[in-house]
Formats: C-alpha cells, sequence, structure tokens
C-alpha cells in the first residue's frame, strides 16, 4: 500500500463493552475534532474513564482542537451528574455541549462519534448496542457531519465554560 494511502477497517459492535470499547477507540484516534450525538450522555459510556482521558489528552495538547456533543434528551445526564459534563466545566474553551432543539426530537434517534474526518462509530438507533466503527470512511464521516450541522446550529446553548443546565 502506498504511503497516504489507508486501508478502510470496520467493526460490528453489538454489546455495550464493545460500544464502549469502540467509543473509546474512535475518541483515541481524534487529532483535531471530535463530534458526538448521544441520546444522553450515556452512563458507562461518555463518562467512563478511558474515554475521558482521551478527550483530556486531545484538548490539552492541541489548542486548536475541538469537541463538540448534542444530546436528544439530557434530563438523565443532568440528573446523575456526568463526568463528561463536568471535564466540559473544567476544560471549557473547547467542549461544546447543547441540547437537541425540540423540533428535531423525535426524528432523530441515531448516534454516533467521530474523530477528525475519518474515524466513526455509528449505533442506528441511540438506545441500541448495535452499530459498526469504521477508520478511514471520509465520505460516510462527511455525511453525518453534514446532517449533525444544521441540528447542532439550531440547538439550544447548554454548556460553555459555565452550568447552563
Amino acid at each position: 500500500m502506498s504511503e497516504g494511502l489507508l486501508e478502510t477497517e470496520r467493526r460490528i459492535v453489538t454489546s455495550a463493552e464493545e460500544v464502549r470499547e469502540a467509543t473509546i477507540a474512535v475518541a483515541s484516534r481524534a487529532e483535531r475534532s471530535i463530534t458526538i450525538l448521544t441520546p444522553d450522555l450515556e452512563p458507562g459510556l461518555y463518562d467512563d474513564e478511558a474515554f475521558l482521558e482521551a478527550v483530556k489528552r486531545l484538548v490539552l495538547a492541541r489548542s486548536y482542537s475541538r469537541v463538540r456533543a448534542l444530546i436528544w434528551d439530557p434530563a438523565r445526564a443532568v440528573r446523575t451528574g456526568n463526568k463528561f459534563v463536568g471535564l466540559a466545566s473544567r476544560l471549557n474553551a473547547t467542549i461544546d455541549i447543547r441540547n437537541l432543539q425540540e423540533k428535531y426530537r423525535g426524528s432523530i434517534h441515531d448516534a454516533f462519534i467521530i474523530a477528525d474526518d475519518s474515524t466513526i462509530l455509528y449505533r442506528n438507533d441511540g438506545r441500541s448496542n448495535d452499530g459498526i466503527m469504521g477508520s478511514h470512511e471520509p465520505d460516510i464521516v462527511k455525511q453525518h457531519l453534514d446532517a449533525f450541522r444544521q441540528p447542532w446550529e439550531d440547538s439550544v446553548f447548554r454548556h460553555h465554560g459555565r452550568n447552563a443546565w
């Protein structure tokens, strides 16, 4: 294989442990950005210590890094005190958390985490563990980032350096 051409890797996930491992793997591959669409900052996933360490490494190592999380139902994260929200409070310059605007609720059911512009863990149903992780998938990632953009821009700003929950 020539330098610069990267081979696509795909892996099916079906259990909570596989989703957790894949989430950490995607976050660990990020060099510039992490984009998250999640039902509720899923406990055991986005408050996992290894995931939080990967996010911290990214945002502390690169001043231009960006982490965005769009939550379709934030009540559980608020109720349980998710550690990712605490991390966002401490590293407020690069981590943004928003609640999905009401008009999109009911029409968005998927969940994903994307690193940069090529690696993704995608679940068609954010309440399920069934999904696929793909690396070196720029076309698929672009499709999901494009679909994410408008709901992100329209959604309520909930957290960036202060406790706005």
